[in-house]
C-alpha cells in the first residue's frame, strides 16, 4: 500500500527543518547530522559546546540547502563523541572511537534507506578518526555520504577565545565569563605529544588550551559566520 507524501513545509521548529518534527510520510531529502561530544571546556563553558557549534553549522548548511529549493533538515545531534583526552575531568563522557565510528555507520545505514544524502557535521577534532572511517565504509558500500568539519583557520584548540566567543553570540547565559582564565597557549605542534601520550590535563590543569580573553559576541558571530560558509564551500565541492 503507498501513502502521499505529506508537505515538508510545516515540519519546522523554530524556523529551521528538523527530522525529529517531520512524520515518516515527510522525512527524505538531505539529512544534515551533527555530531558533537560532552566533554570538559575549562571551568568557563558548558560541556556540550562542540555539539552546539556542530547543531548551529549543520542548521546553517539545512537552511541554505532549503533556500535552493532542495530539501534538507537536521537530525538531532549524537552528543557522546570520542573524547578520551579529556579524561580525568568531571563531566566528560566518552564512548571511544570504535563505538563512535559503529554508531555512525549504523545511523548511515538505516537513514539511507529513505534520504538521498547524509550529511555528518562534526564539532570535536576528537571524532575525526571515527566519522572519516565510517564515511568512508558507507561509501564503499555506496550509500552517498560525507562528512565536514567545523573549523576555522587561525582559532586556538580547545575552550580559548574562538569557542568562547562563539557561544557568547549563541549562548551568553551558558557562559561563566567571571571564571574565564587562560590555559596552555603554546601552538598545538608544541604540546601535542603531551596530549597523546597523557591527555589535556597533562598540559593544562584547566583544560583550556588557548587562552579566552578578549572574547566577544561579535567575533563569536563572525567566527561562526565563516566556519559555516566554508563548511557550505567543501559540501558543494563534494556534492553529488
Amino acid at each position: 500500500m503507498s501513502f502521499p507524501r505529506a508537505d515538508r513545509t510545516a515540519s519546522t521548529m523554530g524556523g529551521v527543518a528538523r527530522l525529529a518534527s517531520r512524520t515518516w510520510q515527510e522525512a527524505g531529502g538531505i539529512l544534515v547530522v551533527p555530531l558533537g561530544s560532552t566533554e570538559q571546556h575549562g571551568p568557563h563553558l558548558p560541556l556540550d559546546v562542540d555539539a552546539r557549534i556542530a547543531t548551529a553549522v549543520a542548521d546553517d548548511l539545512v537552511a541554505r540547502w532549503r533556500a535552493t529549493g532542495r530539501d534538507a533538515c537536521a537530525a538531532p545531534v549524537v552528543s557522546f563523541g570520542a573524547s578520551g583526552e579529556h579524561a580525568g575531568f568531571a563531566g566528560t563522557v566518552s564512548i571511544g572511537t570504535e563505538v563512535l565510528r559503529a554508531v555512525i555507520i549504523e545511523i548511515g545505514r538505516s537513514a539511507s534507506e529513505w534520504t538521498e544524502r547524509l550529511v555528518f557535521v562534526n564539532g570535536h577534532g576528537g571524532n575525526v578518526d571515527a566519522v572519516s572511517s565510517a564515511v568512508r565504509v558507507l561509501g564503499d558500500e555506496g550509500r552517498d555520504a560525507q562528512w565536514l568539519p567545523c573549523e576555522v583557520g587561525g582559532a586556538d584548540p580547545h575552550a580559548g577565545r574562538a569557542e568562547t566567543s562563539i557561544m557568547l553570540h549563541l549562548d551568553p547565559g551558558a557562559v561563566r565569563l567571571d571564571r574565564a582564565e587562560p590555559g596552555d597557549t603554546r601552538p598545538l605542534s608544541a604540546i601535542l605529544p603531551d596530549l597523546r601520550r597523557a591527555g589535556v590535563a597533562a598540559v593544562s590543569p584547566n583544560g583550556v588550551l588557548g587562552d579566552p580573553s578578549g572574547a566577544s559576541a561579535r567575533e563569536g558571530e563572525s567566527v561562526l559566520k565563516a566556519m559555516c560558509d566554508l563548511a557550505w564551500q567543501r559540501a558543494q565541492r563534494t556534492s553529488s
